[in-house]
């Protein structure tokens, strides 16, 4: 097989872009079960992923032995999302990871939503790299859209040691008067022992958090999530929430059920692994977190440009040393040809659903081009770079 790459970059530069209508159904709908779950192998050390273009294993996120390592993977993959992201070091060993995406009517009114990356041991799949694949998703998808209202993506350190890293953006907002309207922490989303799919909404009546509580129990009726609300009210004070509610600020946790005691067995240990989660009960929290900051950002319109020559979405990192992760806009079923500058195909992967990981290792360098063949026929190319 040959391909005229001479050609192929003329019809990348004339290809035409249709217009889709978009809702926050859709929004939703856009959630990558496999995704997700591949963001938690990578950080609670389950998978090798790349960082800085080396390929290595997240060992653990335990920030009084430095884990700076998590905190690069999370920084980047913000970044390859085309949002302004920050890393704000507040101490010598402190490091909060904060991407933004701004508002096109109403910059200054900010919705947030977070969760702390640190853990206390090995692994910390559920504590809580669950979260944290949570606020990744919703960046990754509000990335390709515009809104009225600010949204703030928040990653904290140091949750496990007193709190400190939210507690430092909290107080810093409050010293300068930043509009934050809402925030959404999420702390443990993965477990659902007696898959009752209970969860727990912890708000106390401090501003207008009663109203966020609100807002995700219609989220849930609304868009049909498989899932139990659960408003405890006082809620825990022992999450990074709390100290937006000490600042003055509106702010819930959401969380599995510790209000019935369905708890991960693994809670601070090394058993806490993904092999415990309910993935489907997992798979829905992320979505009521999709749902409710997309609601609240509030579409610009109901458009997006989206181009049709391809369904390829992303490609992280690019270029690669090792490993490339590759999402999808739809569902496809589809084969993936990796071809060199000679034509022929040198790697060869199917892919079901909207994300799959590709281990490249073995590739020399250069130049590739993924080619995606669809079930249905229709095809789709896109340039790669394999480096040392």
């Amino acid at each position: 097989m040959k391909l005229n790459f001479k050609l192929l970059a003329i019809t990348l530069l004339f290809i035409n872009v249709s217009f889709s209508q978009t809702t926050i159904a859709n929004l939703i709908s856009q959630v990558s079960q496999p995704g997700i779950i591949q963001t938690v192998r990578d950080l609670s050390g389950e998978d090798s992923t790349v960082v800085t273009g080396n390929t290595v294993l997240i060992e653990h996120r335990v920030s009084d032995y430095d884990n700076n390592l998590a905190a690069d993977y999370i920084k980047e993959q913000l970044t390859s999302y085309g949002l302004s992201v920050a890393a704000i070091n507040y101490s010598a060993n402190g490091r909060n990871i904060v991407a933004t995406k701004i508002g096109n009517v109403n910059p200054n009114d900010i919705y947030l939503i977070s969760a702390h990356y640190d853990a206390v041991s090995y692994h910390g799949a559920d504590d809580n790299a669950s979260g944290v694949a949570a606020v990744l998703e919703a960046a990754r998808i509000m990335a390709n859209y515009d809104f009225e209202n600010t949204v703030v993506f928040a990653l904290w350190d140091e949750e496990e040691i007193g709190l400190k890293g939210a507690e430092n953006y909290a107080n810093t907002a409050s010293q300068n008067n930043d509009n934050i309207l809402g925030v959404v922490n999420m702390d443990m989303i993965g477990y659902d022992g007696d898959n009752d799919k209970l969860f727990d909404i912890d708000v106390r009546n401090y501003a207008n958090s009663n109203q966020i509580a609100s807002d995700l129990v219609n989220i849930v009726s609304t868009h049909n999530l498989d899932l139990v609300s659960n408003i405890v009210n006082p809620g825990t004070l022992d999450s990074d929430h709390s100290t937006f509610w000490d600042a003055g600020y509106s702010a819930v946790l959401l969380g599995e059920a510790w209000s019935e005691n369905d708890i991960t067995p693994g809670y601070h240990s090394a058993n806490d692994r993904i092999n415990l989660f309910n993935y489907s009960y997992f798979f829905n929290m992320v979505k009521l977190c999709v749902g409710y900051i997309t609601t609240k950002a509030v579409l610009l319109n109901t458009t997006a440009i989206s181009p049709t020559f391809t369904p390829l979405a992303k490609i992280y990192p690019n270029p690669t040393k090792g490993f490339a992760n590759l999402y999808y806009k739809n569902n496809i079923h589809a084969e993936i040809n990796i071809i060199n500058t000679y034509g022929n195909i040198v790697f060869t992967r199917n892919v079901n659903g909207n994300f799959v990981k590709l281990d490249l290792t073995n590739l020399s360098n250069g130049i590739y081009i993924i080619k995606t063949v669809e079930s249905n026929g229709s095809t789709s190319v896109l340039k790669m770079i394999k480096e040392n």
